[in-house]
C-alpha cells in the first residue's frame, strides 16, 4: 500500500455502492431470500438449491464470505440461479433477477452510515462525484434515490451500462470522461478487491474501506490508501 502522502491530488470520487455507502448484508441479506422464495415458488428442493448456489445461510439471512452475489454482475450468479432452476441462463431470466432483487433491495434499503451527508459535504469543496457498481442500473438509481444520493451522483454505472463490469476499467474512465477530470486524479473509493482493480486497471487511485466483508489484510496489496469507512475521507482529504 502507498503511503498516504504520495498518493496524487484528487479531483473527483467514484464510489462503488454495496458494501460502501450501502450495507450489503442488511439490504440483500432478506431481499435475496424473497426473490429465491419468489423464484422457488414454493419448492423447498429449489429454493435450497438456489441457496447452495448463492452461499446463503437462510436461518441468519446472510451470505458466506465467497457468496457470487457479494461483487459479481448478475449474469454469473443468475446463470447458477438458472441452473438450479432448470431454466434458460438468458438476458430475459436475468432481467426479471434484477427487477425482483431491484424491488426487494430497494424495500430493505439500508445505509452505511450518513452517505448523504458525507456526498454533500464533498460535493460542496469541489469534489465531481459519482457511482459504480456491479448491480444493475436501474437497481443502483432507485438505491441512490432512496437515500437523497441522486442529485449528488453526477454518474452512475452499473454491470448493464455499456461500460463493462468491475475490474474491468472501462467504467472508471467513463467516469473521468464525463466529469472532464484526468484519470490520474480520479479515486476510486470502495471495499472489495474489484473495486481495486478496476482503479489501478484505469490508472486511478485505489482506495480501500473496511466497511464489506473484506479484511485490511486482502485488500491493502491492492490499495493506495486504506480507511476504517467512506466517513474518514473528509478529514483524510483534508490533511494530505
Amino acid at each position: 500500500m502507498t503511503s498516504w502522502s504520495k498518493v496524487r491530488p484528487i479531483s473527483a470520487i467514484l464510489f462503488d455502492k454495496d458494501g460502501t455507502l450501502v450495507d450489503f448484508a442488511r439490504s440483500f441479506g432478506p431481499a435475496v431470500h424473497e426473490v429465491m422464495q419468489h423464484l422457488a415458488g414454493g419448492d423447498r428442493a429449489a429454493y435450497r438449491r438456489l441457496a447452495e448456489a448463492s452461499r446463503y445461510v437462510e436461518a441468519d439471512r446472510r451470505f458466506l464470505p465467497d457468496s457470487p452475489l457479494i461483487a459479481e454482475p448478475t449474469g454469473v450468479y443468475g446463470a447458477l440461479w438458472a441452473a438450479a432452476l432448470g431454466r434458460p441462463a438468458n438476458a430475459a431470466f436475468f432481467a426479471e433477477i434484477d427487477r425482483l432483487l431491484g424491488d426487494a433491495t430497494t424495500r430493505h434499503l439500508a445505509a452505511i452510515g450518513n452517505p448523504k451527508a458525507l456526498l454533500e459535504v464533498l460535493a460542496a469543496r469541489g469534489y465531481r462525484l459519482g457511482l459504480l457498481t456491479n448491480d444493475a442500473e436501474m437497481t443502483a438509481r432507485a438505491h441512490l434515490r432512496k437515500l437523497g444520493l441522486d442529485e449528488v451522483m453526477e454518474f452512475v454505472a452499473g454491470y448493464d451500462s455499456g461500460f463493462g463490469a468491475k475490474p474491468d476499467p472501462g467504467p472508471v474512465l467513463a467516469f473521468a470522461r464525463a466529469v472532464g477530470v484526468p484519470v490520474s486524479k480520479t479515486a476510486v473509493v470502495g471495499d472489495s478487491v474489484l473495486d481495486l482493480a478496476a482503479a489501478r486497471a484505469a490508472g486511478a487511485i485505489a482506495i480501500g474501506v473496511l466497511t464489506g466483508p473484506a479484511s485490511s489484510a486482502v485488500l491493502a496489496p491492492h490499495a493506495d490508501a486504506l480507511l476504517v469507512s467512506p466517513a474518514e475521507l473528509p478529514a483524510w482529504l483534508a490533511s494530505r
